[in-house]
């Protein structure tokens, strides 16, 4: 529903200002700061500084128009990623009225989620064969880590939540997410770690954060993440 009204405001902003030299169209692309992979977000915009107009977009990137020359506040929320808050200047639009803003995510260090119950960080650096769930050694650095960082809080609990891309049998998949889950699972345990303290769950690709069919996207729906339950 939000997404139509959205959509809807935006239509209508365009309609009554094609005319009007003040209208001004704000867009760009969400990504990761490291990798440059696109991020799926949600975006909430609001015109300032009463938030008399106000809009949420789910996706990689945004488009929406201004006018009056109003500032908007622009504010960009992932799982695994920082929040990221911006101020959109309309006095920053080129001649065209066309002000381009991509925004780049930071990852959210481990760190600074080991206090903060229900926070989901992304395993960026966790590599599997292909097609497989035997973990690539270069993962390794960034286990240890999850490994400190449960050392470090005693009686914190995780949750694994392995995903697949959308391609292919999704019962494969299915199996495919719950073997890697409990790849990394078993690699925590050989370190230290009780199994108690590390629940799993599975999707497949189920919850895809990117809808582009493009090897791109599809890499960036093959991911395992952390979910922190307990500290």
């Amino acid at each position: 529903m939000r997404g139509i009204l959205t959509i809807g405001f935006c239509l209508v902003l365009l309609l009554s200002y094609s005319q009007n030299d003040s209208l001004i169209m704000v867009q760009g692309k969400i990504y990761n700061a490291q990798t440059k992979e696109p991020v799926s977000a949600r975006i909430t915009y609001q015109s300032l500084p009463y938030g008399n107009r106000v809009g949420v977009i789910n996706s990689n990137n945004f488009s929406f128009p201004i006018v009056e020359r109003e500032r908007y506040s622009i504010v960009v929320e992932a799982n695994g990623y920082s929040t990221a808050k911006y101020m959109i200047d309309p006095a920053e639009a080129d001649s065209n009225n066309k002000l381009v803003k991509d925004i780049p995510l930071e990852q959210a260090s481990l760190a600074s989620t080991s206090d903060q119950v229900g926070k989901v960080v992304r395993l960026n650096n966790l590599i599997f064969e292909v097609a497989k769930s035997k973990i690539d050694p270069e993962s390794y650095p960034e286990l240890d880590m999850v490994v400190a960082m449960m050392n470090d809080n005693k009686n914190m609990v995780i949750q694994l939540e392995g995903h697949t891309d959308y391609l292919g049998d999704p019962a494969k998949n299915q199996k495919l997410s719950e073997q890697r889950v409990e790849a990394v699972r078993d690699y925590l345990v050989s370190k230290g770690i009780k199994k108690g303290r590390i629940k799993l769950k599975a999707f497949g690709g189920s919850m895809p954060l990117s809808r582009d069919n493009t090897p791109e996207g599809h890499r960036l729906n093959r991911r395992v993440e952390m979910r922190i339950l307990k500290t």
